[in-house]
């Protein structure tokens, strides 16, 4: 009789024990709500730290690829590549090397026919586009009229410059105004179209509630019209600076004793290839440069206008 209960509190005990051990070992494996959101937490920073990681990426590989793009196309150049595609000889179209040399044997030349004909595409982008915005902020005060007087404007455009050219050369002589001349009208044009579009095309609510306002026309302008006009006058900035360079250097192709255009003309009319490439290179070079001081000048003012690309 003892060995039968000795035997049953044995098997009680040992059922008991397994059923603690399973209970404690159940609530070992319970995650708190607390815990819970830890974890969450970690895999969210962890997830955007990949993602962080992967557009810096991406960033960087956009960034370089035009890098990389450029050298690939002065490499092809320099070993020949395009003149075997196209069937030039070296004499037509000579390899970056020698234009580089031939820019380090003439730099003082070049620089200083460069300071020329930067003076007469800056003076020319100067004048013309004050004169395209002036008309395009008198055209915004008369809409009707403005509108079309900014149309008759705008058939500047399609006069070919090397027209235009000789006739400013008979109007203001061989000197440099008459390339100023030929930048002002080609960049006067684009300048009141782009710039009156943006001074005309306000959303109607914003006009009315300036209005109900008793707000007058020199105020809304201020206010309202000009701020909003601001990213289309930039926009004209960077068309008139890209087509600058254009006109100073076709307008020196004519009545002229100095610039980059003058030099070019006469070095291919001498067959000097390299000298007359460096004039080109020199000329992208200073249009690169002042168009990038635009975009510059237009972060720097109006930095709420940009827009990212970047994904």
């Amino acid at each position: 009789m003892n060995d039968h209960v000795w035997k049953h509190r044995n098997k009680e005990d040992r059922v008991t024990a397994a059923v603690s051990g399973g209970t404690s070992m159940s609530s070992s494996a319970i995650i708190t709500p607390t815990s819970a959101s830890r974890i969450q937490e970690q895999q969210g920073q962890a997830e955007e730290k990949q993602s962080t990681h992967r557009l810096r990426g991406r960033s960087i590989v956009v960034r370089l690829l035009p890098a990389v793009a450029g050298l690939l196309f002065l490499l092809f150049w320099q070993l020949r590549v395009f003149h075997f595609m196209f069937s030039l000889e070296i004499y037509q179209l000579p390899v970056p090397s020698s234009i580089a040399i031939s820019i380090k044997e003439n730099a003082e030349m070049l620089f200083r026919y460069a300071m020329y004909s930067g003076t007469e595409m800056l003076g020319g982008f100067l004048l013309g586009s004050s004169l395209g915005a002036l008309a395009a902020i008198v055209a915004c005060f008369f809409p009707t009229s403005g509108k079309a007087a900014v149309a008759v404007m705008s058939a500047l455009n399609a006069i070919p410059i090397v027209a235009l050219a000789p006739i400013m050369n008979n109007w203001f002589g061989d000197g440099i105004w008459s390339r100023i001349a030929v930048v002002a009208v080609i960049t006067m044009a684009a300048m009141a179209v782009s710039l009156f579009k943006g001074l005309t095309s306000i959303q109607p609510q914003y006009h009315e509630l300036l209005g109900g306002l008793a707000a007058s026309k020199m105020q809304i302008f201020i206010k309202l019209r000009l701020p909003h006009a601001l990213p289309a006058l930039f926009a004209g900035l960077k068309i008139n600076m890209s087509t600058s360079i254009i006109g100073a250097i076709v307008g020196e192709f004519f009545i002229a004793s100095q610039g980059l255009g003058y030099l070019l003309s006469d070095q291919i009319r001498l067959a000097n290839m390299p000298l007359a490439w460096s004039c080109i290179v020199i000329a992208a070079v200073l249009g690169i440069v002042l168009y990038e001081a635009v975009v510059l000048a237009e972060k720097r003012l109006i930095p709420w206008s940009r827009v990212r690309t970047d994904h």
